[in-house]
């Protein structure tokens, strides 16, 4: 028996059949997959009308002044996928890292849902680079691996550049380039050869 390939620390990208609005065109950095089933942020969906200057108000953080940081203040918060969908969660290189509070996704990759990690951003103190996303998406065991079966999705490698350089409308044709896919050559339509 062939031992199972996980893909912790992999970028999932829907395919175009994929008819679920919440998935629609997703890339899902996978921060946790195993027998027990699979976690991952969604990183290309902004959640409408919300940055991190909003979320850090609407948690009430930091009574002392902070450093105005305008372009972490209007870094979008995005939509993490369906589960927990007001719990937060922060991705981030693993520059910041707490033992108690920190799942360590890749060598250069960690999460963090914590709220210090959101004041030690505001201060200067946290992460090179960061994505902030409210909920996540989640699959119980063996799900994620029949779906990818039944052709709903495709996986790269994840690099820093697709996960924080690239725009977030973009990084879906940017993730199917990077594994050789034309997104203009790809097709709704599911089969097997």
């Amino acid at each position: 028996m062939t031992k199972p390939t996980y893909l912790t620390g992999q970028m999932l990208i829907a395919m175009p059949a994929m008819t679920d609005p919440r998935f629609e065109h997703a890339v899902i950095c996978i921060c946790s997959h195993s027998e027990n089933g699979a976690m991952g942020i969604i990183v290309n969906k902004a959640t409408p009308m919300m940055s991190f200057a909003d979320l850090f108000s609407q948690l009430d953080i930091g009574k002392e002044p902070l450093p105005s940081q305008g372009e972490l203040m209007a870094m979008p918060v995005l939509y993490g996928g369906p589960v927990e969908p007001s719990r937060g969660f922060v991705l981030h290189t693993s520059d910041y890292f707490t033992a108690d509070s920190s799942l360590r996704v890749s060598k250069g990759l960690a999460l963090t849902a914590t709220v210090d990690i959101l004041t030690a951003m505001a201060r200067g103190s946290g992460p090179k680079r960061a994505i902030i996303a409210l909920g996540y998406a989640g699959w119980a065991p063996g799900q994620l691996e029949s779906e990818i079966q039944h052709n709903g999705w495709l996986h790269c490698s994840a690099d820093d550049e697709l996960l924080f350089g690239t725009a977030h409308g973009e990084k879906y044709n940017v993730a199917l380039r990077k594994i050789g896919v034309d997104p203009a050559m790809l097709s709704s339509d599911a089969g097997h050869a």
